[in-house]
């Protein structure tokens, strides 16, 4: 058969502009789909006269487990589907099947471990990470039935970005779609019309993990895919397992860093701004979170066009994708930008009216949102060096402003300057990010043709 990869994938030859749309509005989409879904579902259990805020202390503490499963769905599923658009580029079809169906059962093998380990210690876990005895038999509740899912939710979370990288962004939205338009569905009738409480909230996650994993598998079983999963694929090679875990090393570590930050964040807000310093900061991360997922759509959205160019030895293409994903990101997180800079108070008060409140939260909101325009930037062109199988760089890069320099920044100025030394940490560390992405983006993407190295 002797029609080229390039005909059959539109990533090498349709113009930079229109896959960067075509890619990131679908990503961008099912990112809000999914954060919409999150707020509702905390709306339905705190509304419920039988939950209420233990409800939602049960659903906080085990938050962080779930960005453990998200961690993983990163770890395979980004890295693995970056190397699979690589070897798209590469035109070399039969690795890039062998590539996907590695991260299947890296995938599937790491859900089967979280649901054994999460049954056996469910009480210990949920222990270490905070909950008390009141709140205990609630987080109990929805983690028990949440880890009989775990397999469909870290396989569906991963195996979404090879449905992006096969070049059907907008099947990839419609995945999310389903699964969250399920849950939204289902809550009220599982929580309130069943009364099933905690139980009947994660009843109604698992099933809609389990409607989005069943559309993902049969994309890749049926016709519609351009590369099939087959079964002689999964078979995992040392190989190729190593460089999925490599590259999808920085969003794995980018989850875990973000769960530790929180915790930090709040044990100091709570030393020097009390509970009310905790509300505020919650309320601003809402809005920081907003802010930021249509980068990150962007960023998904751009980092096929990067790795399938990057592979084909195209490198005008590469730059071009970069250039325009940042400015695509800088403009986008402008606007809201100025909305925090122009309507502050009235961001703030979407949440909570409390006067105090509101004056503690507009001041954190200006000073923590001060440079936000720079993380565009920061986030794009360090995901460049991800996209072209740099990951060393690109850890680096994706640990600076979070890891590197927020948590420390924290620590110190909260204790020379107490809660106002927190709220301008953020700052900071978004210019230190920004200045180290620069020392490591210029020369990488004027030196690209020097330097490449196919993985």
């Amino acid at each position: 058969m002797s029609t080229t990869l390039e005909k059959e994938n539109p990533l090498g030859t349709e113009p930079i502009f229109k896959l960067l749309v075509r890619f990131s509005v679908p990503a961008i989409v099912g990112m809000m789909v999914n954060a919409l879904y999150n707020i509702v579902d905390r709306i339905y259990i705190g509304n419920s006269p039988s939950l209420g805020a233990d409800g939602i202390a049960g659903i906080t503490i085990a938050f962080p487990i779930m960005i453990i499963l998200m961690s993983m769905g990163a770890l395979f599923g980004i890295g693995g589907a970056t190397l699979f658009s690589i070897r798209l580029g590469q035109k070399e079809k039969g690795q890039a099947q062998e590539v996907m169906g590695n991260a299947f059962f890296l995938l599937v093998a790491s859900g089967l471990t979280f649901l054994v380990l999460g049954q056996i210690f469910l009480t210990d876990i949920l222990t270490l990470f905070g909950a008390s005895e009141q709140v205990l038999p609630y987080a109990t509740n929805y983690m028990r039935i949440i880890f009989f899912g775990a397999i469909f939710h870290v396989t569906n979370m991963g195996m979404n970005n090879f449905i992006r990288a096969d070049g059907n962004p907008k099947i990839a939205m419609l995945s999310m779609f389903l699964g969250a338009g399920t849950n939204i569905v289902l809550d009220p009738i599982f929580i309130y019309a069943l009364d099933w409480g905690m139980a009947g909230a994660a009843i109604a996650t698992v099933i809609s993990q389990m409607v989005s994993f069943t559309w993902v598998l049969s994309y890749f079983l049926g016709k519609r895919s351009r590369v099939k999963l087959k079964l002689r694929a999964i078979r995992p090679q040392r190989h190729n397992t190593a460089l999925i875990i490599s590259l999808g090393l920085p969003g794995f570590v980018l989850q875990i860093t973000n769960s530790i930050l929180n915790v930090i964040l709040n044990k100091t807000l709570l030393q020097y701004g009390g509970d009310l310093g905790i509300s505020a900061m919650g309320i601003v991360n809402s809005l920081h979170t907003l802010l930021i997922m249509p980068v990150i759509g962007i960023n998904q959205g751009v980092q096929p066009l990067i790795s399938f160019n990057f592979g084909a030895q195209k490198y005008d293409r590469v730059k071009e994708a970069t250039k325009l994903g940042i400015i695509s990101a800088t403009v986008v997180i402008m606007v809201g930008y100025l909305a925090t800079r122009f309507f502050p108070t009235a961001m703030v008060a979407m949440f909570n009216r409390d006067p105090a409140l509101l004056e503690l939260g507009t001041t954190a909101l200006t000073r923590w949102f001060l440079l936000t325009p720079l993380v565009g930037f920061q986030i794009i062109a360090g995901n460049f060096f991800q996209a072209v199988g740099k990951s060393r760089i690109a850890l680096l890069l994706t640990l600076s402003r979070q890891g590197i320099f927020l948590i420390p920044s924290i620590l110190l100025f909260a204790h020379f300057f107490g809660l106002q030394g927190i709220l301008y940490s953020a700052p900071v560390s978004d210019l230190l990010s920004f200045l180290l992405t620069s020392i490591f983006f210029i020369p990488g993407i004027r030196d690209l043709e020097k330097n490449a190295r196919i993985i």
